[in-house]
Order: C-alpha cells, then structure tokens, then sequence
C-alpha cells in the first residue's frame, strides 16, 4: 500500500471502511483504549473534532488492546463506553494491534512514515497520534503525552 487511502479497515460496527472516504481532509489518527491513564483524553479528541469537522477535519480513534490489556471490551463495549463517558462522535474503528506481527497494515504504513524518537517505528502506549495533510501524508507523530488541545494550531495551519 503506497498511500492512506489504499486502506480499509473495519469500523467498529464490523464493516470496511475505506479511507479513501477521508480524502481531502485533515485527520488524527489515534490508538486508543479505555482504560488507561490517557483515556480522558478522549474529551479532548471529541473537542477537536468538534471545533473542526465542519472545516474538513476527522478523528480517527482505532482502539487497541495492546499496551496492559487497557481495551479489554469488545465493540459494543467500547462504543458505549465512548459514548456514555465522552460524547464521542469521530469515527471508531475495530479493535487492532498496532504492534508485532499482527500489526495492522494501516500502522504499519503510520509507523514507517513517520517513525518515532530515534527512528523507532514502534508505538510505545496508547494515545499515540499521527497528524495527516489533506493530501493524505503523514505530516506529525506525538506521544501520548500530548494532549489534543496541543495539536489545535498545527490542525488549524493545515486547513
């Protein structure tokens, strides 16, 4: 796969999702999970999206189970638990690994765009995130620590 919109992965309903549905607009692709010290940030995705998705921007939220068991749910469970305890309206996507073997086809093309500090392509937790151009490239990856509401200014330069 050459580019973001080669990729289909399932919703969190269990049906493809092409991404080429996202061309043109400016995305935030994020591992997430509920049970982590990083959850809330789920309010600050839901902000962004909110402030933004009129202007051409999505969240994308992939949870995944693979940093201490922290999305243990299947997707009902995930999709009420983002719903009743955020508000969360961006698109949800099937449960993943992001890591490995098994590592989604999607994440591996994230990982291998834009690799992490010293050239490490692994993800190192959940709330990674990786900032795309309208284009489709992979423009920014940041940590976990960063917080949604560090990311309005580099969101708001590319739309």
């Amino acid at each position: 796969m050459s580019s973001l919109y080669d990729f289909t992965p399932d919703s969190l309903a269990g049906q493809p999702q092409p991404l080429a549905e996202y061309r043109d607009q400016v995305l935030l692709i994020v591992n997430v999970a509920s049970k982590c010290g990083f959850t809330p940030q789920y309010a600050g995705l839901q902000a962004l999206y909110e402030r933004f998705k009129d202007r051409g921007f999505a969240v994308l939220g992939f949870p995944c189970n693979q940093f201490g068991s922290q999305e243990p749910g299947d997707a009902a469970e995930i999709g009420s638990f983002c719903e009743q305890n955020y508000g969360v309206s961006f698109p949800m996507f099937a449960k993943i690994d992001v890591n490995g073997d098994g590592a989604h086809p999607l994440y591996q093309f994230l990982k291998k765009a834009e690799p992490g500090i010293l050239g490490t392509e692994g993800i190192k937790w959940n709330f990674t995130k990786f900032l795309i151009n309208r284009e489709g490239q992979v423009i920014e990856r940041f940590a976990p620590t960063t917080s949604p509401e560090d990311l309005v200014s580099k969101i708001e330069s590319l739309l």
